[in-house]
């Protein structure tokens, strides 16, 4: 049998780090991790490729060359999906697909997927392989049930090339406790966490290592911090453990504003490794959280929790939403204010979006205030939900004045010096590679000399030397950043 995984393609977008990965002279930001753990699910004697369209362009002959074609994806990539759809159909090679697109989407691809494997794999991608081995599948295979991850395969890393790659990705758990009313993690996975051993994550983390890879390691999971004891306990130990005798390795995550409440947990985070943390803010105004069930992040201090967490080491980037039926036309300048004074040099503002499968979508149901599909890029400037605080002109209008604002070069280069005053860097996961070298060198060009921004650039870079030396690296790729995120608000907000 012959099996072609196709990863389709992710438009730019904030998370693409499209403009910024250029410096490092890398593809993507993060291979198809879901699609190499499903390859390693497969019978070994199959012949497996791997095409990430975000790396390399997939040809007819690769369509092909299979007798079928597996198809993971995300929202976003909705428009790529299509067009795979249409070539594979095209040359009458038969689709397998599963992923969150498609999980939450399923009706929509009836008429064009062969197979749908919905859900979690581990359940229902054996079913689909014994029904193939007595030649009799069925078109949907899906279930409610959730899987025990610790009997998932270690990811067939041999299927691509880690040079094309600015990071590398790893799952220690899935769920999350919280239920936000946006979000489908629960609705995916389920509130109850489940997670590995520390002993799977080492051998996770030996196969990558044990290939030649050096860098950062992105923990995907929804919330890391979501079984905080077994943590402290075991796999955050495990690693710190690890990393002694594996040097170039660092580690970055999503975690919950709760982990400012401990100050034992960021510690141990830290010497495990771990020196950037995603957490979704989302809104400084306790009546947006309100209604958005957001109960982790309401009536705390924000500001002092982010603090907290930077002096501990790890960088704070942070999602934002404004579109909330509470907000008023004050918000937008509250997110601004908010986020210039918390120093979050990464900060993703969107629109409130409905996906399928939320609580938020099925109130916005009931309703009628559903207008169409989301799109899946949270930053985008869409949103599927008619708002009602205010009219849709005036929300866009003052979402576009946010990134404007948040993203000019003064602004910017002022909230990275307030980080990196708080901020305590740490030699020890600061990777100082050729290819950083080399990006270093290019930003000198392309932002240095030939940018709008140089003045602020260089006068960052001075002020970085003279006062927290230490964080040099830490300023030359945050400016890095600051450039790829200036490139793509101007495609959002034009």
């Amino acid at each position: 049998m012959k099996i072609l995984f196709v990863s389709p393609l992710f438009p730019n977008t904030f998370w693409s780090f499209k403009y910024a990965i250029k410096f490092l002279r890398k593809k993507a930001a993060f291979p198809p991790l879901g699609l190499l753990t499903i390859a390693s699910m497969l019978p070994h004697e199959w012949e497996k490729r791997v095409v990430d369209m975000n790396t390399n362009k997939l040809s007819n002959k690769d369509i092909i060359w299979a007798d079928y074609v597996f198809i993971g994806a995300m929202i976003i990539q909705s428009e790529s999906v299509e067009a795979v759809i249409e070539r594979c159909r095209k040359y009458k090679t038969k689709i397998v697909a599963g992923g969150p697109l498609f999980t939450m989407n399923y009706d929509s691809y009836i008429d064009k997927i062969d197979h749908l494997i919905l859900n979690e794999a581990e359940i229902t991608l054996p079913k689909f392989l014994d029904d193939l081995e007595h030649n009799c599948t069925k078109q949907i295979y899906t279930s409610s049930e959730f899987a025990d991850i610790k009997t998932t395969p270690i990811p067939s890393w041999n299927l691509v090339d880690f040079k094309k790659y600015a990071s590398m990705s790893i799952q220690y758990s899935r769920g999350c406790p919280f239920e936000c009313d946006f979000c489908n993690v629960t609705s995916l996975f389920g509130r109850k966490m489940r997670q590995k051993s520390s002993t799977k994550i080492i051998s996770e983390l030996n196969s990558i290592y044990d290939a030649g890879y050096r860098g950062a390691i992105f923990f995907v999971d929804d919330n890391f911090i979501g079984t905080i004891a077994s943590l402290k306990r075991d796999l955050l130990p495990a690693l710190a453990t690890w990393r002694k005798n594996h040097p170039g390795i660092s580690f970055f995550t999503e975690v919950s504003i709760n982990i400012a409440d401990d100050e034992k947990l960021m510690t141990l985070m830290r010497e495990a490794g771990f020196d950037q943390v995603f957490i979704g803010i989302e809104t400084p105004s306790n009546d947006g959280l309100a209604e958005s069930n957001k109960k982790q992040n309401n009536n705390r201090d924000l500001i002092r929790d982010i603090r907290k967490i930077q002096k501990n080491g790890l960088q704070v980037q942070a999602g934002f939403i404004v579109g909330f039926d509470s907000d008023t036309e004050d918000i937008f300048q509250q997110q601004v204010d908010f986020i210039q004074e918390s120093g979050i040099t990464t900060a993703m503002v969107g629109l409130l979006q409905a996906p399928p499968g939320t609580s938020l979508y099925r109130r916005m149901e009931k309703m009628n205030r559903l207008s169409k599909t989301p799109s899946g890029d949270n930053a985008d400037g869409s949103t599927n939900i008619i708002p009602v605080s205010m009219d849709l002109d005036t929300l866009v209008n003052g979402y576009k004045n946010i990134l404007a604002q948040i993203y000019a070069p003064k602004n910017y280069y002022k909230r990275l010096k307030i980080f990196l005053e708080v901020y305590k860097s740490d030699s020890k996961t600061d990777n100082i590679s050729m290819n950083r070298i080399m990006a270093f060198v290019k930003s000198i060009y392309r932002i240095g000399i030939i940018g709008r921004e140089r003045h602020h650039y260089w006068k960052l870079l001075l002020w970085t030397c003279i006062k927290h030396p230490k964080s040099f690296p830490v300023a030359v790729n945050l400016s890095i950043l600051g450039f790829h995120f200036r490139k793509t608000v101007k495609h959002y907000i034009n």
